[in-house]
């Protein structure tokens, strides 16, 4: 469907200056608000709540009034999901109305229209591949019909930049013969979306089979806010792919991991023929490949849930994470099955034994040391597996010092998807037990997500829902 018109337009642009059309990327649709927020809050852009209501995550068209061009750069600089920002000059449900729209609108865009620079029309269809011959139509029915452009077209480096855009509906197989909406707009600024292929995970030395993938590596620095002179640490950092982007938007990173051989390069290599790590993999030679070697903090082989190795202060202003989730191979942390006294000899070399770290104690360990250690006014952004049937609000674990800002929806396939949980820390640290993380449900305590993960059997099926973990419960397909 096309993007819905906000019946308070008018009043809206007169307070907020212009209206922009945002057109978005066809990727992680459920992710758009929670990103176009974070960053109105973290350049203080003000945001209209009335705008964010209508949109679609199915349309990839989003209206919206913003105060300066200024305003639509600066979402559009860091924006990975943001295609382009385009001023819109005119919409309507057919081109008949576009172009009357366009007519209303003539006196205000004149200076560009008249002007001698060179220009370019842009034609695009969403959920519907247009011939170039409907295109060349499309553009000389607008110039005929609407407006009297003057300069000359420069299909290379025009100095303007100008997109029709058709909306064919929710995306499908059959789409419509005609558009269900239709806009034209002067080009401002595209997103940030050729970061992604920059910092594409193959194009790193050191990689793992779990690497964060650098679009989403990126979407989670911008959901957490991260800025010039931040402190930001992943806790299990791996093969520190979520840092990548946090260095290059120049805060100075840092991790931990307990996987010694992964981090020291001696684990089994991820690329296909390779048979041992160089000794060169690391995170900070990762870093180094993009010139960002200055933000390299630290990174050490520790236990997550260990949380006085640190000295209590609020020191980080972001956590970024994506914890172990037990497919491959279980996580762990420090910890003893029975009771060992070493003598003082035998410590200097010991290596603690290693216990299974199940994944609703890592999300609990993981709030918890958010509150400890996260500014107050930092983020918290990590990923949580859940089995969709199951899942339910009262899974997501919750801290009295932590509000949740976003819950957004990755979807695997039809059984499993995983939730990128964004928290802001409201209050300082305290010294008090009742400051604890808690959660309502465990969505892990009938089936570890191993055993969701390769589909659960009928029977587990059975006992979490008698357990009440889902009201409306389903068999996983």
């Amino acid at each position: 469907m096309a993007a819905p018109m906000n019946s308070n337009a008018s009043s809206l642009q007169c307070k907020y200056g212009k209206t922009y059309l945002l057109y978005f990327a066809n990727h992680h649709t459920d992710f758009r608000v929670a990103e176009l927020v974070a960053l109105a809050d973290m350049f203080g852009i003000d945001l209209p709540v009335a705008d964010l209501k209508f949109l679609d995550k199915e349309c990839p068209f989003f209206v919206v009034h913003l105060s300066s061009e200024a305003d639509a750069k600066q979402l559009a600089s860091r924006s990975v999901l943001i295609k382009s920002i385009i001023e819109l000059w005119g919409h309507g449900i057919t081109h008949e109305d576009l172009f009357e729209d366009l007519r209303k609108s003539k006196d205000s865009v004149m200076s560009h229209l008249m002007d001698t620079a060179s220009f370019k029309i842009v034609v695009d269809g969403f959920n519907k591949s247009l011939p170039q011959k409907y295109k060349v139509q499309r553009i000389e029915r607008l110039t005929e019909d609407a407006l009297p452009f003057s300069g000359k077209i420069d299909l290379k480096n025009p100095d303007q930049l100008y997109y029709l855009l058709e909306d064919y509906g929710k995306q499908s197989k059959n789409a419509d013969s005609v558009p269900q909406h239709v806009y034209f707009g002067r080009w401002v600024a595209d997103g940030n979306r050729n970061e992604i292929q920059n910092q594409e995970v193959n194009k790193r030395s050191f990689i793992g089979n779990t690497s964060m993938e650098a679009s989403l590596s990126l979407l989670m620095a911008n959901l957490s806010k991260v800025q010039k002179n931040m402190l930001v640490i992943d806790p299990f950092v791996g093969t520190g792919s979520i840092l990548v982007p946090c260095a290059y938007h120049q805060a100075y990173v840092m991790g931990t991991d307990i996987n010694y051989l992964l981090l020291h390069a001696k684990a089994k290599p991820s690329r296909h023929k390779q048979k041992t790590r160089s000794p060169d993999e690391s995170i900070r030679n990762n870093l180094a490949g993009y010139g960002l070697e200055a933000y390299y903090g630290d990174i050490m082989v520790a236990d997550a849930s260990r949380h006085t190795m640190w000295r209590t202060t609020e020191i980080f202003d972001a956590i970024i994470t994506d914890p172990p989730y037990g497919i491959r191979e279980g996580a762990k942390k420090v910890g003893k099955e029975e009771a060992v006294t070493l003598t003082p000899d035998q410590r200097v070399d010991h290596i603690p034994q290693k216990v299974e770290y199940d994944l609703s104690n890592i999300f609990t360990d993981l709030l918890n040391f958010a509150y400890k250690f996260l500014r107050t006014g930092g983020r918290l952004t990590y990923w949580f597996p859940v089995h969709r049937a199951n899942y339910k609000e009262e899974n997501i674990p919750h801290h009295p010092s932590m509000r949740l800002v976003s819950n957004c929806e990755q979807t695997m396939n039809l059984r499993i998807s995983r939730r990128l949980i964004t928290m802001e820390k409201i209050q300082p640290y305290r010294e008090d037990e009742s400051l604890a993380s808690q959660t309502h449900v465990d969505h892990y305590l009938n089936s570890s997500f191993r055993n969701m993960y390769f589909n659960m059997s009928e029977n587990q099926q059975k006992s979490v829902t008698t357990e009440g973990n889902s009201p409306d419960s389903r068999k996983p397909p």
